[in-house]
């Protein structure tokens, strides 16, 4: 009965996690990807201002911010979400209107890989990301039971 109750608590807690990240870094990618497509179908040059919506890019990096915190146990997904938070906070401290189209897309497109590369892990099979490091949940509690 315990052995059951370490691989549900291994398998589906974990799961529930990696599926919940994977679909939060699905909605930020096609989210940024959407903003990237406007921006470069912009009328206006290169050397116009940026027209982003200070607001709802402000939304976007709280956000992202979220899911870097949550994906705290997978190192290399917390890898990737680190340099999207990053590329959004440089974004955030020259937007609305601080930069040009041509560097709204380099730092949109910094964000959007890291992003992909994110998803990418979270759909990967669950062995292949070690969470925190060192040992999973389940490895700690069998070892605190004694199994």
């Amino acid at each position: 009965m315990q052995i059951n109750l370490i691989e549900i608590f291994d398998g589906g807690l974990m799961n529930a996690e990696r599926s919940q990240l994977y679909y939060t870094g699905v909605f930020l990618h096609v989210s940024f990807q959407a903003i990237q497509n406007a921006v470069a179908a912009s009328a206006n040059g290169d050397d116009t201002p940026c027209w982003l919506d200070a607001q709802m890019l402000s939304m976007m990096y709280g956000e992202l911010q979220r899911c870097r915190c949550e994906a705290a146990p997978f190192r290399e997904v917390s890898q990737h979400l680190d340099t999207a938070v990053y590329h959004c906070g440089l974004l955030m401290a020259q937007c609305p209107g601080a930069l040009n189209r041509r560097l709204c897309l380099h730092h949109l497109a910094a964000i959007i890989t890291p992003l992909k590369e994110a998803t990418s892990q979270l759909a990967s099979p669950a062995g292949r990301i070690a969470a925190d490091g060192s040992s999973t949940v389940g490895q700690r509690l069998r070892y605190w039971l004694g199994l």
